[in-house]
């Protein structure tokens, strides 16, 4: 039997043409047919997915870069992994990314809308650098990216109160603000050298941008470093009239090798000096003081240490009057009681051939009778309604900091500066403090300070007229202020907070932040009650004759505990460490110091800088070079005399005398050095 159909699964039939009836034998042969139909469907459209998936991951690659949700990692040319970060408050939503020449973007995260890109520049053709930037469109909302740095070396950040070489991780810590800090009165601060700069030894390095509301955290468990952007409690504050959005933006560059991505980065981010310090300053050492007499200072002890300075046969670029010279803390005139007669007292010195430098503050007391006059003047920083100065406590006491983003106070405090250079000669000045964290936690000043480590580089702008011998302990974008920069007070002790053992990795840290005129502190440490090997009022004397030879290898040396007070022995071994010094440090140093003004390259560099490639030199810590062609490996341990010598490849000669020709790197162990050498070798 027929039937006429309209229209069915086959399509719409024509007229006079019959269908005939299936049978049960033609039904399987129709189900196969379906389902070949729908295979093919299938596979179409997994074809099509996979066409998707291959555009959406050519989509999310970026030259070396890969992106997903949850972050990126980056490669180097030969294919290795170098970089991963991963975002740790939000995931991206990749349908809403999207990708136009070199810049790859997306609109939204799985918290809501965003402003996300990353821009690929290739400035040389072996440098390939990423610009990063994630912008929260809520302003509640952090922006934390988590940085791994496990299988690598890491340096840089910051100056602290344990340093090492490289960066060693320690604990947990949720992410705080990255601002300069006095890591001698609290340990656990960032320090007050600081930049937003971290190098890698898998040739890769990253630069936080200026404008992030800037905190860091870590975990060593993880092995991570946290990057955070944020404004609610933190002492960041958005630019006027912006709207406090979170921005987490920064730089990350790959190179060849360690060596020539820091070059990079160095030229095209940092800040470099104009000109080089008073040749003085390289050659002769500066006697401070501080370590000798703390307080306790007044006219008859300095007339007699510069006397006893002579007696010793020592040279003398400054003379450093530290710490009480005045009745108050906040006043510039010399305590009468302390200093009958100041006009004779420099008299007396310059007659002698001495210059003077004074040490000086950004604290006014209240006691002083200068506190009156600088808040009814309004020099001070304000508590945020601007109405009343911000109290202040430091450690000789409480009272008011000067506003350096006033105009005012800027004047006020340098016609002081410039009326005791013109009234006793004095030559320059040791400006101490000025970290951010001897700011309240709110406060007003007279320009807006969207980054509270600003107010340590206007403070820092305050040496340039005196730099010829100016002193800073605090730097934050600071470079080009062309003075020398002091390590954080030391304790005389060995170990690696704030002893002899941190000189070196802190060095090398602040030297790869940019800073190259280093002044080391004082030889054998400040000597503070219970501070001190032993107890006693003098750095052991093992202690201090170990410093005096690693501090003849610096840019600069310091005296403040002289060496008769340990007797003729020391006073000999002293007067040869100072000669070495300006004969054979010295020349070297102020010719790598001029090439400082052009590349910003650092007069003492670590081991790996000649030795990109191998992995021993990444972390050794208790040798470094002056320049590529001076290596020294001072002894560091109490009771030692040997040491293991890590030396490049190379020709290299000893103080000894003795010629090492090596095609690869050679360790020496147990290096007899003797209490009276520091060990050195001399590219041939």
């Amino acid at each position: 039997m027929y039937q006429v159909v309209p229209g069915g699964a086959l399509g719409t039939t024509t007229d006079g043409v019959m269908l005939k009836k299936m049978d049960k034998d033609s039904r399987p042969l129709v189900g196969a047919g379906v389902l070949g139909v729908v295979l093919v469907i299938a596979a179409v459209t997994a074809w099509c997915y996979y066409i998707a998936s291959l555009r959406k991951a050519e989509l999310l690659k970026t030259e070396l870069l890969d992106l997903n949700k949850d972050g990126f990692l980056i490669r180097n040319q030969a294919g290795g992994t170098v970089f991963r970060m991963a975002f740790r408050s939000g995931t991206l939503d990749l349908d809403s990314c999207s990708k136009e020449g070199h810049i790859l973007s997306c609109t939204r995260s799985g918290a809501g809308r965003l402003n996300f890109f990353i821009q690929t520049v290739r400035p040389k053709e072996t440098v390939m650098c990423y610009r990063v930037r994630w912008e929260e469109l809520e302003s509640d909302r952090p922006v934390e990216h988590a940085m791994s740095y496990n299988g690598s070396h890491w340096y840089g950040g910051a100056e602290s109160a344990v340093q090492h070489w490289p960066i060693a991780i320690s604990g947990q810590q949720e992410p705080k603000p990255f601002v300069t800090g006095d890591v001698y009165s609290n340990r656990h601060d960032f320090g007050g050298i600081l930049e937003r700069y971290w190098l890698s030894s898998n040739a890769t390095a990253i630069k936080i941008n200026d404008s992030v509301p800037f905190h860091l955290g870590w975990n060593d468990t993880e092995k991570t470093l946290y990057f955070q952007a944020r404004y609610q409690d933190s002492s960041y504050k958005p630019m006027l009239g912006e709207p406090p959005y979170a921005e987490l933006s920064y730089r990350v560059c790959v190179g060849s090798d360690v060596t020539s991505i820091h070059k990079y980065m160095v030229r095209r981010y940092f800040n470099k000096p104009n000109k080089v310090p008073s040749k003085a300053m390289f050659r002769h050492p500066i006697w401070s003081t501080w370590a000798l007499h703390k307080t306790d200072i007044n006219q008859e002890k300095l007339l007699k240490y510069a006397k006893d300075i002579r007696k010793h046969g020592f040279n003398c670029s400054h003379l450093e009057l530290d710490d009480r010279y005045t009745s108050r803390y906040g006043e510039f005139e010399f305590d009468p009681e302390k200093f009958p007669n100041a006009s004779d007292m420099f008299h007396k010195l310059k007659s002698d051939g001495f210059l003077v430098s004074l040490w000086t503050h950004p604290f006014v007391n209240y006691d002083s009778a200068n506190f009156g006059l600088c808040v009814e003047k309004g020099l001070f920083v304000m508590e945020p309604t601007g109405q009343l100065p911000a109290l202040v406590r430091w450690w000789n006491g409480i009272g008011g900091i000067l506003d350096f983003t006033n105009a005012e106070a800027r004047n006020w405090f340098s016609s002081h500066l410039r009326a005791l250079r013109s009234k006793y000669g004095v030559s320059s000045f040791k400006l101490d403090a000025g970290e951010t964290t001897y700011l309240p936690w709110k406060f007003r000043t007279r320009a807006h300070l969207p980054d509270p480590s600003s107010f340590s580089r206007r403070y820092t702008e305050m040496a340039i007229p005196f730099n010829e011998r100016a002193e800073l302990r605090t730097g934050y974008q600071s470079q080009n202020i062309s003075c020398f920069f002091r390590l954080i007070d030391r304790d005389s002790v060995w170990g690696y907070e704030l002893g002899l053992k941190s000189l070196i990795p802190t060095v090398l840290t602040i030297s790869i932040l940019g800073y190259q005129f280093i002044l080391p502190d004082m030889i054998g440490g400040n000597a503070y009650p219970n501070h001190t090997d032993g107890n006693h009022r003098l750095p052991d004397r093992e202690l201090y004759i170990r410093w005096l030879e690693l501090s003849a290898f610096m840019p600069s040396m310091q005296f403040s505990i002289p060496p008769w007070e340990y007797g003729d022995e020391v006073v000999a071994i002293a007067q040869r460490f100072t000669a070495l010094h300006e004969t054979l440090v010295a020349p070297r140093v102020l010719e790598l110091a001029g090439e400082v003004l052009d590349t910003g390259d650092p007069i003492i560099r670590p081991l790996w800088w000649i030795a990109t490639s191998d992995e021993t030199a990444y972390k050794i810590d208790s040798q470094f070079l002056i320049g590529d062609d001076l290596m020294v490996a001072p002894v560091l341990e109490p009771g030692k005399q040997e040491r293991d010598i890590y030396l490049p490849a190379g020709r290299w000669r000893s103080y000894k005398g003795e010629l090492f020709d090596n095609k690869g790197p050679v360790h020496l162990t147990d290096y007899p050095v003797d209490l009276d050498e520091i060990a050195y070798f001399v590219w041939v």
